[in-house]
């Protein structure tokens, strides 16, 4: 059966059809051929994000991109005299500091508005200030509103004053070149369900293992412990510690696949980046003005605002939209009424086209003013 609509969102995202008929058989976790392709998955995901791969270790773990970030932070910040730095200018960098806080973790955040990038004076002068931060953490691509942070310099100035870097890379790791190693990342955390373009089920760590291996004892969770999974990994060839999501593993190996066909992740970034271009030229015809000034915005999802001559709500558009084969995302700012579209996942410039023809339909039914 095909998909009745397209996912214009930023994770989960479509998917190709090969990618979901992977996972129509059912697996054993035990079985000696699927512990092999976790292992050559972990392999690959290594070979995307750095050239030195004798220095890095993939680790995946079960549950949703939140879970991993919960992991990283619950698991490689010590039990004692860890303090995290966390730049946040959106949801999920908030979330990143709520995470710490429920673990009793130290943290303190170098919080900017939503709409500017990470503050870097800011960040300075906290690290400066404060000697006793240990890690340092940022969201790459902020899908409150698009926004992409400046994470080597971010990277860059944490080195500077000695501190474990982290990288919360959810949505754009495998659709945004990134070199970990060029880029002094220790712990690089993304999903599944993002723009390797798999399924939802587990997210993965690309980690400094000399890092990682400090880290031992420092887990405040079972389950989320990052190093015991990563040991297990190790030294059982692929084995998780618990049951893992052998379907979604199936399917994420499949979309690695294509991801190779592609060209890999240049190739998948610049279908993303005239995906996001050939939007934002059309919305405007339609009257629709992007939030973020280009400078800041990723190719990954794209904040609208709704213009001030309009009788729109998201509600109409939304459900109008749904009707013609797509669904997007809302607002997720409070200071102004904004509605998001993603341009990842199997979605290819002459989808967006359809869309923005859709949308004119129903502006137009509405009595939008155009600009």
């Amino acid at each position: 059966m095909e998909n009745p609509y397209l996912l214009l969102t930023p994770g989960p995202l479509s998917t190709s059809k090969t990618v979901r008929n992977a996972m129509l058989k059912d697996w054993c976790t035990w079985d000696q051929s699927y512990n092999s392709l976790v292992q050559e998955i972990r392999k690959r995901l290594v070979a995307l994000a750095t050239e030195e791969t004798d220095a890095y270790a993939a680790v995946l773990m079960q549950g949703s991109g939140t879970f991993t970030v919960e992991s990283v932070i619950g698991s490689v910040l010590p039990k004692k005299n860890g303090k995290l730095l966390v730049a946040t200018n959106g949801a999920y960098g908030d979330r990143i500091v709520q995470i710490a806080r429920t673990l009793n973790i130290d943290v303190t955040a170098c919080k900017t508005d939503e709409t500017v990038p990470t503050d870097l004076d800011h960040l300075r002068e906290l690290l400066q200030a404060d000697p006793s931060i240990t890690h340092v953490a940022v969201v790459h691509c902020e899908t409150t509103t698009g926004m992409l942070n400046p994470i080597e310099e971010v990277c860059r100035l944490a080195k500077e004053f000695n501190k474990t870097t982290i990288v919360d890379a959810m949505s754009s790791f495998g659709g945004i070149p990134i070199n970990i190693s060029e880029l002094t990342i220790d712990y690089l955390i993304s999903s599944a369900n993002k723009c390797i373009q798999g399924v939802p089920g587990f997210g993965f760590v690309l980690a400094n293992k000399e890092n990682l291996q400090a880290s031992k004892g420092n887990a405040r969770s079972l389950s989320l412990d990052l190093y015991d999974q990563y040991e297990t990994m190790e030294n059982q060839q692929g084995k998780w510690r618990f049951t893992s999501p052998t379907h979604t593993v199936h399917a994420f190996y499949q979309a690695l696949l294509e991801l190779e066909e592609e060209g890999g992740i240049r190739k998948r970034y610049k279908r993303y980046q005239s995906n996001h271009q050939i939007l934002v030229d059309g919305m405007s015809e339609v009257g629709f003005k992007p939030l973020l000034t280009n400078q800041h915005q990723s190719p990954i999802i794209t904040a609208f605002l709704f213009p001030e001559d309009q009788n729109l709500t998201f509600d109409i558009i939304y459900k109008r939209l749904k009707e013609n084969g797509f669904v997007i995302y809302p607002g997720k700012i409070s200071k102004v009424d904004t509605f998001r579209i993603g341009n990842i996942g199997e979605v290819f410039p002459e989808d967006i086209t359809r869309l923005l023809e859709a949308l004119k339909n129903i502006t137009y039914k509405q009595g939008v003013v155009n600009g």
